[in-house]
């Protein structure tokens, strides 16, 4: 097997020598949706109607001159998803943004054929106003530590002889031929590796507690079943490098004693159940995965079983009774999955996030991996940044980053309902979904790991941020979450199944205008005793939103309960109408259609909404086509 891997990395290296330039269409989920496949192909038809040799795939035996033939490529998440489709011309390191199909032929006219830049489709830092070359002068890449992510968004995703090129699989070699299973799991305890999906528990010592349970059958499953809304760190490591992955837990394998893995992901992620399954055949053919690895006589293989899509089976319990084929739910522990996992058998569960960066460690070394980050929590986070902020998309940082430093710097700040940058509408950052908590003003300089986040109420989860400004209703915030995890609930356990429920009609009732102050005194006791009685993660973590809003922002619920008003005018039911006179121009139509009279002016002169016979029903901001209506 070395001399086919050898030969493998050579071939392609002469290969890749050949050509003058690449071109990378980012082939992430959120790119292909705005049209990368239709850049992508005009691009190519572009290229050879102007004489330029394009090649998909290199061509090991390819004898086109460098200065002709180009290799057009697709790759995973470029990270910058807001600014997509994106497209990398190597070796120069220009990043077009917003590239449409009818770009492509200026693109390859002056940009691949004379060397000129095309300054429109640069991107220009909104704070200065100044045009980015590449990544390297963008502030949402250069603040950055991309180590995880460094291959992804580079690397064509379904090509196993590039990954291999650039030193894939060499980790698992290593694990394989030269060092024994207590190596690896020492070398996991020193590294500080703790688990990316939010609990945190350390990885080395996850893998050796398994490793020691006496069975001749064991499993290693990766959990991919990322189920946090605006959530997709997971998924686009599996769309952008698979066989990372691969690679990650077959050193799992190796570490535990198991012979076989599962990677569980959910059916809504096609692209990424596509390419994992696609890596998985191609490490086959070249006996990655099967018998013998690495001319031993040690066995790995590993299977995609597609998740129906239940938050629930996030949880590790819950997520192997899907793979036996039954219903998603969650069961006590212990015993615990190293102990007693998959059919009864010794079973390491992992997110894709942790697996990913196993081989990092082992090729770089325990020491090199913990000078990043933080001690208690080493090396580097990804996060997806999404909400009321300038730059959104999938970036990595290390642990200890502050808050002030990704919304500010990395994200570009705070956007208005205008889409202006406005540094003083920060109002809050939800972190780690569903099962996280909010972060306030007062904590944009805390250091982002899993204890500096614990003692205040939040969790790293699995990375979702959620950026908000001063026009978010904090009320409405929790009751989307909580929303969210009522409805994902298992039923299983009475605390979460109808605790949820409660708290969501308590909710409800603070933001329809129902509600007293015992009803916040209740909604708190409730939460409290969801998180303290419920089975599983997902019931002990659901409160968290609402306990955390109402630690931080109290005084908008009590606004909403006492003063019926909602300070952010977002709900309805408590949103107080209001004409903005400078934008009325008494044309006397809401007057006309309010069912209740309750609307009063002269014609050309602004007019005014009688508060007690208003009945809030909206028609006035719906016919007023000057929108001076406001707060309904």
């Amino acid at each position: 097997m070395n001399e086919t891997l050898n030969e493998l990395i050579y071939t392609y290296k002469q290969a890749a020598e050949k050509f003058k330039r690449r071109v990378i269409v980012c082939a992430g989920t959120g790119c292909v949706a705005n049209g990368a496949l239709d850049v992508h192909a005009a691009l190519q038809r572009e290229m050879q109607a102007h004489g330029l040799g394009v090649m998909l795939k290199l061509d090991m035996h390819s004898d086109h001159a460098p200065d002709k033939t180009m290799h057009l490529s697709g790759s995973g998440c470029q990270g910058f998803c807001q600014m997509g489709p994106l497209i990398t011309i190597l070796p120069e390191n220009i990043l077009y943004t917003r590239v449409k199909p009818a770009d492509a032929n200026e693109i390859v006219e002056e940009t691949l054929c004379n060397g000129r830049l095309l300054e429109r489709l640069l991107y220009k830092n909104p704070a200065d106003d100044t045009v980015c070359k590449g990544p390297a002068e963008i502030p949402f890449y250069a603040r950055q530590n991309r180590i995880v992510l460094g291959d992804c968004g580079r690397i064509d995703p379904e090509d196993l002889r590039e990954y291999i090129a650039g030193g894939g699989y060499e980790a698992a070699r290593r694990a394989y031929r030269e060092m024994s299973d207590e190596d690896i799991c020492r070398t996991l305890i020193d590294s500080g590796l703790r688990g990316r999906g939010g609990g945190g528990f350390p990885t080395g010592m996850k893998w050796d507690l398994t490793r020691r349970q006496p069975s001749e059958q064991k499993y290693v499953i990766c959990n991919g079943d990322e189920g946090d809304p605006g959530a997709f760190m997971d998924r686009s490591l599996m769309e952008g490098n698979p066989h990372q992955l691969l690679e990650g837990m077959m050193i799992a394998g190796r570490a535990v004693g198991a012979t076989f893995g599962y990677v569980y992901v959910r059916a809504e992620y096609p692209l990424a159940v596509k390419r994992v399954r696609n890596a998985i055949t191609e490490a086959r053919k070249v006996g990655l995965l099967g018998d013998n690895l690495f001319g031993t006589s040690l066995a790995f293989d590993i299977e995609v079983m597609e998740g129906a899509g239940a938050f629930v089976c996030g949880e590790e319990t819950a997520l192997m009774a899907s793979v036996e084929g039954k219903r998603g739910m969650p069961t006590p522990k212990p015993p615990f999955p190293a102990e007693c996992g998959l059919d009864g058998q010794p079973t390491v569960i992992n997110n894709v996030e942790t697996l990913v960066t196993v081989p990092v460690i082992l090729r770089d070394g325990a020491e090199t991996f913990r000078a990043v980050g933080v001690d208690t929590s080493p090396g580097t986070k990804t996060f997806a940044l999404t909400g009321h902020v300038a730059n959104t998309g999938l970036i990595e940082v290390p642990f200890g980053t502050t808050l002030r430093s990704i919304v500010f710097d990395i994200g570009g700040g705070i956007t208005t309902a205008e889409g202006t940058i406005q540094p003083d509408a920060f109002k809050a950052v939800q972190i780690g979904g569903p099962s996280g908590g909010c972060l306030t003003g007062e904590h944009l300089d805390l250091p982002l790991d899993f204890d500096s986040l614990r003692t205040v109420g939040a969790m790293v989860g699995s990375g979702g941020l959620v950026a908000m400004n001063t026009d978010t209703c904090m009320v409405s915030i929790a009751r989307f979450f909580m929303q969210f995890t009522q409805h994902e609930s298992c039923g299983k356990c009475i605390p979460c199944r109808e605790g949820t429920r409660q708290m969501l009609v308590l909710l409800d009732d603070v933001a329809e205008g129902r509600a007293t102050t015992a009803t916040l005194e209740l909604l708190e006791k409730v939460a409290r005793a969801v998180q303290r009685a419920s089975l599983c993660g997902l019931g002990k973590t659901a409160p968290n939103p609402v306990l955390s809003t109402l630690k931080y922002f109290r005084e908008e619920y009590e606004a909403h309960v006492i003063d019926k008003r909602c300070p952010a005018n977002q709900c309805k039911a408590l949103a107080f109408p209001e004409i903005d006179p400078d934008a009325c121009k008494g044309c006397t139509v809401c007057a006309r259609k309010c069912p209740v009279n309750a609307i009063r002016g002269e014609r050309k002169q602004p007019h005014v909404i009688d508060a007690e016979r208003c009945i809030k029903c909206g028609v006035c901001r719906e016919v007023c086509k000057f929108q001076a209506v406001k707060g309904v």
